[in-house]
């Protein structure tokens, strides 16, 4: 009876790790503002609504090393629901926004690979924590928290690019 299996060989069935540390995870901005102040505590009829932006920004830290910080921008705007007939919003309740950056530090991927790992990968990692500062923050600014969905980067990402190098109109 012979084994099939080489015990030189490791029978490690985990994905391959990507190829990044990530070195440092910090709120570089926060701000939350309530433009009318206490009147907005008294005038305020039902819950706000609130829109959410998202974008991520990377740039490299060090010309010759593989040193990048990432940042995620998230800005919440709540304004009031619109009154009556009328389909404009009423006046801002609250605004939150967070620059959410992190240092890494690639080690040596394919050059094709880098800009999804800056753009996709690590804005999906660092993406829970500054989650729960834009739901802390609004919180603790006397409103709802603002629970974020999850965001597809790699659709944001692909997003950007088709923006970038539209498709050539007419027919190929």
């Amino acid at each position: 009876m012979s084994d099939k299996t080489n015990p030189e060989t490791p029978q490690d069935n985990t994905p391959p790790s990507l190829p990044l540390a990530i070195n440092l995870q910090y709120a570089k901005d926060l701000s939350f503002e309530v433009p009318r102040g206490a009147t907005t505590f008294t005038a305020l009829q039902s819950a706000p609504m609130v829109g959410v932006n998202v974008d991520v920004q990377a740039s490299r830290i060090e010309k010759d090393q593989s040193i990048y910080e990432v940042t995620l921008l998230i800005r919440a705007e709540a304004t009031e629901a619109p009154t009556g007939s009328s389909e404009e919003p009423g006046p801002v309740v609250f605004i939150a926004e967070l620059a959410y950056a992190a240092i890494i530090t690639l080690d040596n991927p394919p050059q094709e690979l880098i800009e999804p790992i800056l753009l996709v990968e690590v804005p999906r990692l660092i993406f829970p924590f500054a989650r729960a500062i834009i739901s802390d923050v609004t919180r603790d600014g006397g409103f709802p928290p603002v629970a974020i969905q999850p965001i597809d980067f790699a659709a944001m990402w692909q997003a950007k690019q088709e923006q970038n190098f539209p498709e050539p109109e007419g027919e190929a």
